[in-house]
């Protein structure tokens, strides 16, 4: 008996942000990936995610693992992006979310009979 093997698309694509999504969903790959790095199986991220089939899972650690050094890439360029964003963010807002930060303190010192609390507290 011969079997005919057929050659599957990579469930993953890239949107016009430049963001690599998995299958059809919004599911980012960052965040599959984050989720098998945390150690949860493909059929409990599949379950969770219920937007992806598990054959969209498999596919899109598959690909990762064949191009991790791309996909590496691709991950580290994304943070570097959103942690100039929140720097950018913190920048514009620090007068704002400053004057917060009094009054929070402020707040808190007056529960506290006039001292500082820590921060958590």
């Amino acid at each position: 008996m011969s079997i005919a093997l057929h050659t599957d698309p990579v469930p993953l694509r890239v949107d016009e942000s430049g963001t690599i999504r998995v299958g059809q969903s919004r599911v980012t790959l960052d965040v599959l990936l984050e989720y098998s790095g945390q150690g949860m199986p493909a059929e409990e991220i599949a379950r969770g995610l219920d937007t992806i089939t598990l054959a969209d899972v498999h596919g899109a650690l598959a690909y990762y693992f064949r191009h991790r050094s791309e996909i590496d890439a691709y991950l580290r360029q994304r943070q570097e992006d959103a942690d100039k964003l929140r720097r950018e963010i913190e920048a514009v807002n620090a007068p704002r979310l400053a004057n917060l930060k009094e009054r929070v303190d402020a707040l808190r010192a007056e529960r506290n009979g006039g001292h500082a609390a820590p921060a958590d507290g």
